[in-house]
This record gives structure tokens, C-alpha cells and sequence, in this order.
């Protein structure tokens, strides 16, 4: 009887745990996915409106040329990077590698991760990421670029708002990591 009454109470305390779980991971599933799904709106949107009002037109300057919005098609990766590869290398490297590394990372911030600042961080880099390989997929590699950022000759390549979501992210990503690492290392000594 004594048995009995242990293992319905060991039971009993895993199920609570389990739910507990769950009810944790549920936050972390409904937030990374609007996370995801904001970064793709913005991307997808912002590329619509550079095809309707930026194709085949000259560049628009703001702030004396810090911001300049000029229509591109890019058929590489980051500056063109992978452009003039054979269509299978091409297929690897800027379809199959980021499709797994996106999925790993949507699984991870769902289900792993355990800090939500970071789950917010990741998902905005995977929604860049994805915004711009949904296009390579539908698109035969093309992505749209419309942003060029610089101060006279010094300027960036041009780019979209999924690049922005993937640069900011790692950086922030970086910076938020470096401080938890130290904040971590402090409260052991």
C-alpha cells in the first residue's frame, strides 16, 4: 500500500512538472512565432512596395544621401556573395544549410530555450533569414534589395529589411549574450 501510494505521488509530481512545462513553452512557442511573423510582414511588405514604386525608377536620397531607396535584384547572398555558383552548390549553400539552420533554430527557441530575451533575439534572426530564403525558393534565388545606407563614398551594400533583422539580431544577439555570460560569472564569484 505504501508502494502504491508513492508512485501515485511520483507520478503525480511529474505530471505537475510536465505541465508546467508546457504552460512555460507556451509563451515561448506564441511569442517567437509572432516574432517570426512580424519580421516576415515587414520584410515581404517592404518588398512589395520596392517593386511597385522603386523598380525601373532612379534612386530616392533622404538626409543627404544617408539613406538612399534604389531597386535591386540580388540573386546571391550577402553583397551578391554566391551569385555566379552552380546551380547545386548554390542549392546547398543558400537553400538546404539555411533551411536546416532555420528549423533548428525555430525548434530551439521554442522548445530549449530558456531565457525569452534570447528567444525574441533568435527569432528575429530566423524570421530575416526565412523572409529572405522564402524568396530564393519562390523566386529562383532573386531576392529584392531596396536600402543602401552610408556618408559619402563610404556606404553599405544594397540591402532589405530581413538583412537587417539577421545584422541587428547577431549583434544584439552578441551583446546580450556577453552580459549574461559576465552577469552569470559575476553571481558565481
Amino acid at each position: 500500500m505504501l508502494i502504491s501510494y508513492r508512485n501515485n505521488l511520483f507520478q503525480s509530481k511529474i505530471k505537475d512538472a510536465v505541465l508546467i512545462n508546457i504552460q512555460k513553452r507556451k509563451r515561448f512557442i506564441l511569442i517567437s512565432s509572432l516574432v517570426l511573423i512580424i519580421n516576415y510582414v515587414l520584410d515581404k511588405g517592404t518588398k512589395l512596395l520596392a517593386i511597385a514604386f522603386l523598380r525601373g525608377k532612379p534612386p530616392i536620397s533622404f538626409l543627404n544621401d544617408l539613406i538612399v531607396l534604389t531597386y535591386a535584384e540580388n540573386t546571391g547572398a550577402f553583397l551578391s556573395f554566391g551569385s555566379s555558383f552552380n546551380i547545386v552548390l548554390k542549392s546547398i549553400i543558400m537553400l538546404i544549410i539555411p533551411m536546416a539552420v532555420c528549423l533548428f533554430g525555430i525548434y530551439w527557441c521554442m522548445l530549449k530555450e530558456k531565457y525569452m530575451s534570447r528567444c525574441i533575439i533568435l527569432s528575429t534572426i530566423i524570421g530575416g533569414g526565412l523572409g529572405n530564403l522564402i524568396d530564393r525558393i519562390i523566386h529562383n534565388f532573386t531576392v529584392v534589395d531596396f536600402l543602401n545606407f552610408g556618408i559619402g563614398k563610404l556606404r553599405t551594400g544594397v540591402l532589405n529589411i530581413a538583412d537587417l533583422s539577421v545584422t541587428f539580431g547577431v549583434i544584439i544577439f552578441v551583446l546580450f549574450d556577453y552580459f549574461l555570460h559576465k552577469k552569470d560569472t559575476q553571481t558565481l564569484n
